[in-house]
């Protein structure tokens, strides 16, 4: 069985896709954010914190971001993947943040996303994170 070295897999093109968006949303640009989501997207965020956890569509995401990267000094999260696995349309990211926040506290979270990605958009999302650290950061 031969391979061209010229061809790259979709997985390896949904791996790049999803490293350039964690670029993109480390530098706090919410319409470029946005736009590498479908139309049809959602983001859900795991546990019970109130305007941040459940699923959101599209345009709610994008407010939620709004609202989060006001609360920073910069107007960003930093997003910094440590490894990646990728199977079909699905790409699993472990991934650390950092943010100074306007309150005075850092925002330096561990998660690990779960990105389903169809014709170069991303369509779902689920965040798995420490809900603890967050509601302490964003909350307390």
């Amino acid at each position: 069985m031969s391979s061209s070295t010229a061809e790259v897999s979709i997985e390896q093109e949904n791996k790049a896709l999803v490293s350039e968006f964690m670029e993109v949303f480390s530098r706090g640009d919410v319409e470029a954010i946005l736009s590498f989501l479908a139309p049809t997207a959602t983001w859900w965020v795991g546990g019970t914190i109130e305007g941040i956890s459940g699923t959101k569509n599209k345009e709610e995401f994008g407010a939620m971001l709004s609202g989060l990267s006001a609360t920073t000094k910069t107007g960003a999260i930093a997003l910094k993947p440590l490894a990646f696995t990728a199977e079909g349309e699905r790409v699993a990211v472990e991934t650390e943040s950092y943010s100074e926040m306007s309150n005075g506290k850092v925002y330096n979270n561990l998660y690990h996303f779960v990105f389903i990605v169809r014709d170069g958009k991303i369509h779902e999302v689920k965040e798995y994170l420490d809900t603890e650290h967050t509601r302490a950061v964003f909350l307390g």
